[in-house]
């Protein structure tokens, strides 16, 4: 099966950013094997035909017709080995959040690393699923007033249908657990950049944060950091918001407060004394540099 090309994953980034939502029904040329950055969107997806998901330091493999979720802040990947149909939605948090009974849906396993994203159900679940994802291809193609609302109630119950299945086992063997978490951190880590509004800060500063948003102990992904890398995650951490506040000093109007906050510190002294100690210079001498 071929990849999506470059120019099939802009079209659909862009559909979504200005609608916050689209659906699709899944073809050769869909971007279904895409591993979306957290500036994009979560993800739900029926498909039926021999795949490996990753996700987060897990891997499932399966041969079945499977219901997948996809979290944004969470790293994950398809490996599309065959494939004969399928449906997916993709959506911004900020659309689905609109609703207050579905931005509890956020909170619920199905977009936690903890729980588990990936199910394989039957043909009788899968005419119920179908019958919602062809409903909702047919409404975003209406002029309905209020199909923005419809769409979000048929994610909804998308999701409602899930809950009340049973998650498939974890059932793809890991070769190397350090390797694998590790890789998962970088890539978490990477995925909090860049930085693109003052309005939206850093969420992820401390390795602890790390911890807890891959529902792994501090301990363990220090240690595996630390075997994998030779650098402690704290210093992952730091080396890459140093980068970030070069960046933004050399490349925003922002001022050095504006900077300070979107990169998570409570106050301007802090981060001068931060990027001092990490690169030998002022925040100001780098901003002059530039002028």
């Amino acid at each position: 099966m071929a990849l999506p090309t470059e120019s099939s994953v802009t079209s659909f980034s862009t559909q979504v950013k200005l609608k916050g939502f689209k659906v699709y029904k899944v073809d050769i040329d869909s971007p279904v094997g895409h591993s979306y950055n957290r500036k994009d969107f979560y993800k739900i997806s029926l498909n039926t035909g021999k795949y490996v998901f990753h996700y987060a330091e897990k891997s499932f493999e399966t041969d079945e017709t499977i219901f997948f979720f996809g979290n944004p802040r969470i790293p994950y990947s398809c490996e599309v080995i065959s494939q004969t149909d399928g449906y997916a939605c993709l959506f911004t948090e900020d659309f689905l959040t609109l609703n207050e009974r579905s931005e509890s849906m956020l909170h619920s396993p199905l977009f936690k690393v903890g729980g588990t994203p990936i199910f394989q159900i039957n043909v009788a679940q899968k005419k119920v699923i179908t019958d919602i994802f062809k409903k909702m291809i047919a409404e975003q193609e209406t002029d309905y007033p209020y199909k923005d609302e419809l769409i979000r109630n048929y994610i909804s119950l998308i999701i409602h249908e899930a809950l009340k299945l049973q998650p498939s086992a974890d059932n793809h063997s890991q070769k190397n657990a350090p390797v694998r978490i590790t890789s998962v951190f970088l890539e978490l880590l990477e995925r909090q950049f860049p930085i693109e509004s003052t309005e939206r800060p850093l969420e992820l500063r401390t390795a602890q944060d790390y911890a807890e948003g891959l529902s792994v102990h501090i301990n363990y992904l220090n240690s595996a950091v630390k075997e994998v890398t030779g650098k402690p995650t704290s210093v992952h951490i730091s080396d890459r918001i140093a980068a970030e506040a070069k960046a933004l000093l050399q490349h925003t109007n922002w001022s050095i407060a504006e900077i300070a906050y979107a990169l998570g510190f409570e106050y301007p002294t802090y981060f001068n004394n931060f990027f001092k100690k990490k690169t030998g210079q002022v925040p100001k001498s780098i901003r002059m540099a530039h002028l």
